[in-house]
Formats: C-alpha cells, sequence, structure tokens
C-alpha cells in the first residue's frame, strides 16, 4: 500500500514541496514576537540590515530608509523572490502597503514553487494579509509552480478563514488544479479535523467529483489518507460509496488494501444503505434509518408494558417470571444492536417519555376513571392534560429560535467580518455560514445554530432556545402536575382496592402488601416517583438560572468561555441579570395593564453588548 500512495503522491502532487524560500520566513514568522520585543535593545543594530531581513522581521523604518535612498521594491533577492513574498509571508501588512505605493506587482511570481505573494499568504494561513493583497488586486485564481491555486493551497493546509473567504468572493468551490484537484479533495486528503470539509460541503460542494488523472472522488482520498473524521462526513453527504476510479477501485477496495476495520465496516454499512450487496431482508431493515428510528422509539412502549404485565401475571412461581424478564433483557440487547443508532440521539429518550406517559394516561382511564370524582379530581386532571400536551407540543415542534441566512447574505457576512478581522470561529460558525449572535451556539445534534441556547432536550427531541424556552418552562411544570396527579392516583386506588396494615406492621410491610395487591400499579408509581424526581431538580435548575442568575444552561456550564460574564470560584456575574422579579416577567414575558412591561430582545439579532453605566440594567444590547 505505501507503493500505492506514493505513486499517487508522485503523479498528483499531492504532497506540497516547502522549498527553502518558504521555510526562512516561516522561521522568522513564529520568531517575530520575540524579535520584536528586543528591537528597543538594538535599535542601532537595524541600520546594517539588509532590505530583506529587515522585510522579514518588519522594521518598517528600515525599510523605508533603504527605499527612499533608492533601492527597487521590484527587485527580487538571489533566490527569485520579492520584498512583497517576504512582507506577504510574515504578515506585514504596513510594508505590504508601502511597498504597492513603490510600484511593487502585486502578483509577481517568484520562489522555487512560482508563487505570487497571495499564495505565500494563504499558505501560512494568514487572512488579514490576504483580504489586504485582495484589496490591491491579488487574484487568487493565478496558479503556482505546483498547479494550485490560493483555495486549493488553504485547503491543504486547513485554513477554514481563508477558504471561507476566497469563496465568498467569487472562487468556484469546485475549482480544479493543474491536476484535477478540489478544494474537498485536498481537505479530504490533508486536513484530519472537520474543517474546511464541514464547510465546502455547507457551500453545496460537488462531493462526487472525481479528480483528472485518477479519477479519485474525495472519499477516496479521505480513504487513502485514513482521515475517518472526513470519511464520516462524506457519508452523512451522501458520498457515492460505489464510484470507481481509473483503476476500478472503490473507496471500499481502497479501505480493504488498507486493512482498515473502522473504514471497512462504515463504507460495507453505507453500501447496504444504498441497497448495494443484495442484503437481505434483515439487514435491509437494519439500514433503514426510518425503521431503526421506529424501532428505536418503540421499544420502551413494550419493555414498560412486558415489565408491568409479567409482574402482574398470576404465576405463583417467581423462577418462571424472572426467566421471562431474562428473555425481554435478551430481545432488547438484540434490538439495540442490531436496530439502535446512535446518531438519532433524541429516538430513544423520546420514546421512553412518550411510552411512560402513554402507560400512565392508559391507567388512569382504565383503572382509576370510576374511583376518583369528576370534578376535584378528574376534570383538573384533564385540564392539565391539556396544557401538558400543548407545551409539549411547542417545545418539540417549534422553532427554537435558528438563525437563518441566505446564500447572499452567508458570503456577505464572511466578506464582511474578514475584511474587519472578525471572521474567527469565535463568533463565526463554519457549518451554518453565519455571524453567531451573543448567547447563540450551535447545537451538535440538531446541525444549526440556536439564538439563546439553553440545551438540547432529548426529551422533547428539540433544542431549547429563544423561541421555546417559555414553552419548555411550561412542560415541565405541568409534567410535575400531571406526575403528581398519577402518585395521588396510586395511593387512592391502593386506599380502595388493597387490604393494607400500615399501622400494625408499618412502611415496608406496606410495601409488599400493595406490590402484591396490583404489581401493574407499584410498577406505575415507581415510574412517577423516577419521573418526579428527574423533572423536580429540572425545574428547580432551569429556575434558579433564569430567575437568580439571567442565564442559560450552556452559559451557565460555559461561562469562562465567554467574556462578557465575571466569573470567580463561588459565582458568575451575567450582564443579562436584572433581579429575580425583572429576571422572571422579560423571561415569561409577563404583561399586566401596562404595569408591568417584559423587555422582549430578538437574540437571533443581537451581536454585541455595550455597558450602560447610566441605565437601571446595566447593559445595552446593541
Amino acid at each position: 500500500m505505501a507503493d500505492v500512495m506514493e505513486e499517487y503522491e508522485k503523479e498528483a502532487g499531492c504532497v506540497p514541496i516547502l522549498h527553502p524560500e518558504e521555510i526562512k520566513p516561516q522561521s522568522h514568522f513564529n520568531h517575530g514576537y520575540s524579535e520584536n520585543v528586543s528591537r528597543k535593545n538594538h535599535v542601532d543594530d537595524y541600520s546594517t540590515w539588509d532590505i530583506v531581513k529587515a522585510t522579514q522581521y518588519g522594521i518598517f523604518e528600515r525599510c523605508r530608509e533603504l527605499v527612499e535612498a533608492g533601492f527597487d521594491v521590484r527587485q527580487p533577492d538571489k533566490e527569485n523572490v520579492t520584498l512583497l513574498h517576504w512582507a506577504a509571508i510574515n504578515n506585514r501588512v504596513d510594508l505590504v502597503k508601502y511597498y504597492i505605493s513603490k510600484g511593487a506587482i502585486v502578483d509577481q511570481l517568484g520562489g522555487d514553487l512560482n508563487s505570487t505573494p497571495l499564495h505565500w499568504a494563504t499558505r501560512q494561513g494568514h487572512l488579514s494579509m490576504v483580504v489586504q493583497l485582495m484589496k490591491y488586486g491579488a487574484d487568487p485564481s493565478l496558479i503556482d509552480g505546483e498547479g494550485c491555486s490560493c483555495v486549493h493551497l488553504a485547503a491543504q493546509f486547513g485554513h477554514t478563514s481563508i477558504v471561507a473567504y476566497l469563496i465568498a468572493k467569487g472562487q468556484d468551490v469546485d475549482m480544479m488544479d493543474q491536476n484535477g484537484m478540489t478544494p474537498l479533495m485536498w481537505a479530504a486528503y490533508r486536513t484530519h479535523s472537520v474543517d474546511p470539509t464541514r464547510l465546502l460541503l455547507t457551500f453545496n460542494v460537488s462531493v462526487n467529483l472525481g479528480d483528472k488523472y485518477h479519477k479519485n472522488t474525495a472519499l477516496h482520498w479521505a480513504v487513502l489518507a485514513g482521515n475517518t473524521t472526513v470519511i464520516s462526513l462524506l457519508l452523512d453527504a451522501n458520498a457515492n460509496v460505489d464510484a470507481q476510479n481509473i483503476k476500478g477501485e472503490t473507496p471500499l477496495d481502497l479501505a480493504k488494501q488498507r486493512k482498515n476495520v473502522w473504514m471497512i465496516n462504515h463504507l460495507q454499512e453505507a453500501r447496504q444503505a444504498k441497497g448495494y450487496d443484495s442484503p437481505s431482508y434483515l439487514k435491509r431493515l437494519k439500514v433503514d434509518k426510518e425503521v431503526r428510528q421506529k424501532v428505536m422509539l418503540g421499544t420502551p412502549f413494550l419493555v414498560i408494558w412486558l415489565v408491568g404485565f409479567i409482574a402482574d401475571l398470576d404465576i405463583d412461581s417467581w423462577l418462571i417470571k424472572c426467566l421471562m424478564y431474562v428473555g425481554v433483557w435478551v430481545a432488547v440487547q438484540f434490538l439495540s444492536k442490531a436496530f439502535f443508532d446512535h446518531s438519532m440521539h433524541s429516538a430513544l429518550p423520546l420514546g421512553i417519555y412518550l411510552a411512560t406517559k402513554f402507560w400512565m394516561y392508559t391507567t388512569w382511564f382504565y383503572w382509576f376513571w370510576n374511583d376518583l370524582p369528576f370534578a376535584t379530581v378528574h376534570l383538573p386532571f384533564l385540564i392539565n392534560t391539556l396544557a401538558l400536551f400543548y407545551n409539549f407540543g411547542k417545545s418539540w415542534k417549534s422553532d427554537p429560535g435558528i438563525i437563518k441566512a441566505s446564500e447572499e447574505q452567508k458570503k456577505k457576512t464572511i466578506v464582511e467580518l474578514a475584511e474587519t478581522g472578525s471572521l474567527d470561529l469565535s463568533i463565526f460558525c463554519s457549518t451554518c455560514l453565519i455571524r453567531k449572535p451573543i448567547r447563540s451556539k450551535h447545537c451538535a445534534v440538531c446541525n444549526r445554530c440556536i439564538a439563546k441556547f439553553d440545551h438540547h432536550c432529548p426529551w422533547v427531541g428539540n433544542c431549547v432556545g429563544s423561541g421555546n424556552h417559555r414553552y419548555f418552562m411550561g412542560y415541565l411544570f405541568f409534567l410535575l402536575c400531571m406526575i403528581c396527579w398519577m402518585i395521588y392516583g396510586c395511593i387512592s386506588y391502593w386506599r380502595i382496592h388493597c387490604a393494607t396494615t400500615y399501622a400494625k406492621d408499618g412502611f415496608w410491610l406496606y410495601l409488599t402488601q400493595i406490590a402484591a395487591c396490583s404489581p401493574w400499579m407499584f410498577w406505575m408509581f415507581l415510574n412517577s416517583i423516577f419521573h418526579f424526581m428527574w423533572v423536580a431538580v429540572l425545574i428547580m435548575c432551569q429556575l434558579y438560572q433564569i430567575a437568580a442568575l439571567g442565564i442559560t444552561t450552556n452559559e451557565r456550564m460555559n461561562a469562562r468561555r465567554y467574556k462578557h460574564f465575571k466569573v470567580t470560584a463561588t459565582s458568575i456575574e451575567s450582564p443579562f441579570n436584572h433581579g429575580c422579579i425583572r429576571n422572571l416577567i422579560d423571561f415569561f414575558e409577563v404583561r399586566c395593564c401596562g404595569l408591568i412591561r417584559p423587555v422582549v430582545v430578538d437574540w437571533t439579532t443581537q451581536y454585541t453588548i455595550d455597558y450602560d453605566q447610566t441605565s437601571g440594567s446595566g447593559y445595552q444590547l446593541v
């Protein structure tokens, strides 16, 4: 396989060569800070420096002195490298402006790789320099001695922000270099991280193009590099697992040559999901995502019923019941291994929630309806049910605050951020291609940016953000009330139908008596207690964060990442905290005849905070 890799690299130029002229300036750049610090101690020494060295270290005064004395800024050095090249690779923006004003040619080719200054800046990942050179007319589509344009170099070296800027400025996302390699192919082969591949996929790149010489797709190149991260991204983007290169090899063939078990398994699963290999009926079911989701949602319904049903059977032998429980466990293990898809993070918790509530309501209407009064018990329970279903539906299906933008808006945002020096992944989402508003976060489960992100809740199968957080709190409150009603119903059932000696024999014997009286009811009671505990803890944590701290769950967990929070060992000072009462009024948008007016903020459009010392709120959103 090593011979195969070497052949590919030689023929397609897959390994960029670092020539002396590119190694030296990189060294200068890496030590630039220490050199700049030492300037004050060696000011007199600069008078002996030649202009190349002064340019590399950014000594503007010395460079200007030599140019004013007659040095031609277009004159290359002995390595055929111009001053503009040296300034570009060392990110000396002020010198680039000066040299161009003195007649330097912005697209001058130089060095062993016959590259432009823009190529050099791109290799080093200097976005500010790329922006500056392109403002002066540098052409990013020019190719260097290896046949690569700037977007190919940026993809090779994993400079995601530069890839985004070049595409936003009009570079073709599917541009081929001299060897027929696209940016996606280079990213798949050279960059072992989600970016810039994820960014390129967001730009609707052609994922199944083949290169000019080998006809390898991006998936072929990812397999050749053993790039498992990118392989997953490409498969999710529907890359053709059956594509053949010029030798008739598919990505699976290359994976088998490398003897990589992970790649082989994932590619085989992808082929089966596409209907290749004529899998058996069971295998087709296993690879069908819709079937897997239905199994994950349906399994809790069956398990909860079986646990109570087996316990309720009129069988005296607990050995038989234990064997039946073992059978249930084996069946669940089989379903888990065969059908459960851990990429569907919300399916199983959502199934557990729906199944629990289904059997609780079945119990209520089948066992409790005739025993309890309608006006004082059933009517409040039904009203609570309507409120619960409404808030659950709104939490589950409503927009949690998805930040949306058109293709044109995305490109405009990238250009604006880059040209203002703000194209940083802390405020720019490389997946959604949007500037992230303050308090927002990209949800890895939903794969979208959510305004005022709190958390992704598997129990409702949705993110909780600015659009549905109030409904989520309503859901928790009415769910807690419903569970309390269920506990009351169980206790009432035992009081009416079960003979107990609690006053005489104590609590532990009472438990055995009610369990023996109706095992199903006891099972429902245990479910109610379990859900009561986590719902009560969750609603208390949420209320504390909303009322006392004025922050979200995400902000509380990651407060140190956000500069607008002041974090100590015992507290978090939030600019969004206006006091308990005001926090609650604003969160729930409480209004009362004009006496109470909430401050309503559109968190999908708020990007910065200016602190306002004169206002009572302590801050001002802009």
